[in-house]
């Protein structure tokens, strides 16, 4: 059993996480488990990983809403809000901060070669994330390996081709899946996915945010591809060069990596885009814990949960990795493409931190620049 503890402690312990809490959601989940099984011996270890197993099941940022379901564990429905909010805010603070800097169309040269070197090094990164996620999910597969072979290639597929309709395949692919285990016609239930904002403004900032919140499978990741044909190439919030900076900020600044969006919002409107980006992108994490946080146990052994999340979660997967072939186009020095090199080398090869190396790319970038190489504008 829990042992409750106040507000104050909730805040002081979740505003703690989201300052320190850099390298996403596995060391979010190290932090976690210290704090609410090892250290207070708020939550015993096996519901600490039955909650796990059934945030990872939820759509959205598993480790967001695995800290406010602890959080809800320790002082109930007002510990979620906030302690999801003092595991946010810290670093949605900072992003918003740096997004300021580097999305300013008077942006100092340094800033723009720090943010050239680290955005140079991201479609790395996207494939170290799906190469991390691909055993775990292929050896769950067993016998439907067939089809989850389909499904990653659809993901990955849609991730270079149809951009910011890549949601509706991974809602498709969890739907077939769901319909070859129940035996049921959802091409009707597809077809309703497809009523989208076709123009820009709030709404498809809106929409866009909704997508990385509420429509997302497969870890943090998969917010790349789901963004980034909408912020750059269907609605011009932002250039490739700029985007690419976004993904590497959200990689790099504590909390979860869903907060990438405020930078895509701060280039749509300002301040109050990021902020209302990030209010969407969020909500339907508080809103799915706080109302499924007495069914967590029938969550996690939800036969249709399930099914849906195993045709959804490989194509999430093929679409981390598809998502490396836009971001290595969107490069446009030759010695970026050095920076991407060694940069897959460190991170696959050498398995170094992710955020090591993107601070190491960052770094490379401004002594390149002070050597007189080419920044993009």
């Amino acid at each position: 059993m829990s042992r409750p503890a106040g507000i104050g402690t909730v805040a002081r312990e979740w505003g703690r996480l989201g300052v320190i809490g850099f390298g996403g959601p596995p060391a979010h989940i190290v932090l976690l488990r210290q704090l609410c099984v090892e250290r207070r011996a708020w939550i015993s270890a096996p519901e600490f990983e039955d909650a796990i197993a059934v945030c990872n099941l939820l759509p959205g940022p598993a480790s967001t809403q695995l800290a406010i379901y602890c959080a809800s564990r320790v002082a109930g429905w007002p510990g979620a809000i906030v302690g999801g909010a003092g595991f946010i805010l810290p670093g949605l603070t900072i992003i918003l901060g740096l997004a300021a800097l580097f999305l300013s169309g008077s942006s100092p040269e340094w800033a723009r070669a720090l943010g050239s070197g680290g955005g140079a090094a991201v479609a790395a990164v996207a494939v170290r994330a799906g190469v991390d996620l691909l055993g775990p999910s292929w050896l769950a597969a067993q016998s439907r390996r067939a089809r989850w072979a389909a499904y990653v290639a659809a993901g990955a597929t849609s991730a270079v081709v149809v951009g910011p309709w890549l949601v509706l395949v991974l809602l498709g692919c969890g739907l077939v899946e769901l319909a070859i285990r129940r035996g049921r016609d959802i091409a009707g239930a597809i077809a309703l996915l497809a009523a989208a904002p076709a123009t820009g403004g709030w709404g498809a900032l809106a929409w866009t945010a909704f997508k990385v919140g509420g429509l997302s499978y497969g870890g943090g990741f998969v917010i790349i591809p789901l963004m980034q044909a909408d912020a750059v190439s269907h609605y011009h919030w932002m250039t490739s060069a700029q985007f690419l900076e976004a993904v590497a900020l959200g990689q790099i600044t504590p909390g979860p990596v869903v907060q990438t969006v405020a930078v895509v919002g701060y280039a749509a409107f300002g301040v109050a885009g990021g902020l209302v980006a990030a209010a969407i992108a969020f909500s339907p994490s508080f809103i799915l814990v706080l109302v499924g946080r007495q069914r967590f146990d029938r969550i996690r052994t939800d036969a249709s949960a399930r099914a849906f999340l195993e045709g959804a979660g490989p194509a999430a997967i093929g679409a981390i990795l598809g998502a490396a072939v836009p971001l290595a186009g969107a490069l446009t020095e030759p010695w970026q493409y050095g920076v991407l090199a060694a940069a897959a080398v460190a991170l696959l090869a050498l398995r170094r931190s992710v955020v090591l190396v993107l601070l190491a790319a960052a770094a490379i970038g401004l002594v390149l620049m002070w050597a007189g190489a080419t920044i993009p504008g």
